[in-house]
């Protein structure tokens, strides 16, 4: 151990010595570090670099912001949707047709003006990438004069204004298959230099349309957590993401920072039995035990979320009850509370008895066991699957928890519930997730879920013009008093835990409101960066 951990330290010497020998070729690593005496600089360490470089139309900054690249929309801290470059929008009545206006002052780092071309362009680019931009919604797209754009969907989709919020202009001028290595963009930020697998230097866009940033001269180091927490330590950084295991260590001069997110995890319980049948790819479908509903709600009333927390998590982290939670689309009436003395009724009142005193109930001879598989290597997802089989032993369930490939996860989440987690800044996860034409598909509904009522409500949420009226059709998706998604519904998933992202932040670096972050831990603080400031 003693050996490894000297490696560790030798290796991030190395690293900071290349990259300083790297980046005094243009004089950057050196000077920033000083120039933090300026307090408008800032070094960080807050994740992996994205492997297809910068570029939006291959999903850069859907997690976070695009920061070089500008979009037409974006979030508020609030989640709620506010122009960019876009000053306004409108959706006709059949909510086909959405109709952006630009903004006229809005221009390229290169001097050029961005134009509707140039939206056309991006998005024609985006549909045709087959990337995780996601705009199979999108039937067709054309300038109208030079600052309005409109678009055609297939279907009505208010969610798309999402992706919309997610999805950054690249200039058609310049663009070509090298435009991610050196980025142009309208953004609060303009591209410096990357090294790859060390580092990408960002500055301020001096010309940018809005509020100039305070951050002129930005450093992101790729590290991984243990590298970057010796790195904090030794003073190198301003910012340096952490995990909960990491997170007793105190550094001088640096606060430990906790984002809310909805970087959930769950537990996917098939909700229909084993008939015999498989996918077309020939893997089994159904569980006998888990598709008894008694089994999905004694579960979900019956594991104690916040010692999951405490023990695997180390505190750092809430209860999840959705997959959306404290979103503007989610339902507060899903919030439940521990009661284990009510899952023991539920599952007796349903004919779940122990009646061989083995530990382990029974219903017409079938025992109350299964399989709960994880991805092995994720000692998150193994630690919450180790709890939630410690904690079942009290109602009577017996869980067997098995570490696999995802290529085995593949073969088995259709008979098998998974340790799974989500959590996007969209509602249409939730469609994804609960929508009958998802039903069986990939990693969205390996449960094989589906409810009309439940269908009903979020197609009418998508074809809602006002996101009001969608968001308490979402909520009903959740619970209508009836049915719904949730524990006091259907309950296909029983949702454990939002994992809190933890950011090691020197002292006087204001990093501002932050929205609630998405699942993947990283990039999402850098979200409001151009809000960021020294206030010391």
């Amino acid at each position: 151990m003693k050996k490894n951990y000297l490696l560790l330290i030798l290796s991030i010497v190395i690293m900071l010595l290349s990259v300083t020998s790297c980046s005094n070729d243009s004089g950057d690593l050196t000077n920033v570090v000083n120039e933090n005496e300026t307090k408008d600089t800032i070094v960080m360490a807050i994740g992996s670099e994205p492997d297809e470089g910068f570029n939006p139309i291959y999903g850069w900054g859907r997690y976070g912001s695009p920061l070089i690249q500008s979009t037409l929309v974006e979030t508020n801290a609030n989640m709620e949707i506010v122009g960019d470059l876009a000053t306004d929008y409108t959706i006709s009545d059949d909510s086909l047709t959405w109709t952006f206006n630009l903004r006229e002052n809005a221009y390229f780092t290169d001097g050029e003006l961005v134009t509707a071309d140039d939206v056309v362009f991006t998005y024609e680019k985006a549909k045709e990438s087959n990337s995780i931009v996601d705009l199979t919604v999108l039937e067709s797209i054309k300038a109208v004069d030079e600052f309005t754009v409109q678009m055609k969907l297939s279907r009505p989709e208010s969610a798309f204004i999402y992706s919309i919020s997610k999805t950054g202009i690249v200039p058609e001028h310049v663009y070509d298959n090298e435009y991610g290595e050196k980025p142009i963009g309208s953004g609060p930020f303009k591209f410096v230099q990357w090294d790859k697998g060390q580092q990408l230097i960002l500055e301020a866009n001096e010309e940018y349309y809005g509020n100039i940033p305070e951050m002129k001269k930005v450093v992101i180091l790729f590290m991984e957590e243990d590298a970057a927490l010796i790195a904090a330590q030794t003073g190198t950084l301003d910012v340096a993401m952490t995990v909960p295991s990491m997170s007793s260590v105190e550094i001088e001069g640096m606060n430990l920072y906790s984002a809310d997110t909805i970087d959930n995890r769950g537990i996917t319980l098939p909700v229909v039995s084993n008939e015999g049948k498989t996918t077309s790819e020939g893997y089994p479908i159904g569980n006998d035990v888990t598709s008894d509903i008694a089994i999905r709600r004694a579960l979900s009333y019956g594991l104690d979320r916040n010692k999951m927390i405490e023990d695997v998590l180390s505190g750092y982290g809430v209860p999840a009850y959705t997959e959306a939670d404290n979103m503007p689309w989610f339902n507060e009436d899903c919030i439940i509370e521990y009661d284990i003395e009510n899952a023991k009724s539920i599952l007796e009142e349903t004919g779940w008895i122990d009646s061989d005193n083995d530990g382990i109930r029974e219903k017409d001879g079938l025992k109350a066991e299964f399989s709960l598989i994880y991805a092995a290597g994720d000692s998150v997802r193994q630690g919450l699957a180790l709890s939630a089989s410690n904690q079942a032993k009290d109602l009577g369930i017996s869980i067997k928890v098995e570490g696999l490939s995802w290529d085995e996860i593949d073969k088995r989440m259709f008979r098998d519930p998974v340790l799974m987690g989500w959590g996007d800044q969209t509602p249409m996860e939730t469609y994804m997730l609960y929508h009958s034409s998802n039903k069986g598909v990939d990693y969205y509904n390996p449960e094989n879920y589906s409810n009309e009522i439940v269908d009903k409500y979020m197609e009418q949420a998508l074809e809602a013009t006002d996101s009001q009226i969608a968001n308490e059709l979402w909520k009903k998706a959740q619970w209508d008093g009836k049915t719904g998604t949730s524990t006091l519904g259907d309950s296909p998933w029983v949702w454990l835990v939002n994992i809190d992202h933890l950011y090691y932040v020197k002292e006087g670096l204001d990093v501002g409101q932050q929205k609630i972050h998405p699942h993947g831990h990283a990039w999402p603080l850098a979200a409001n960066l151009r809000d960021w400031k020294w206030i010391k």
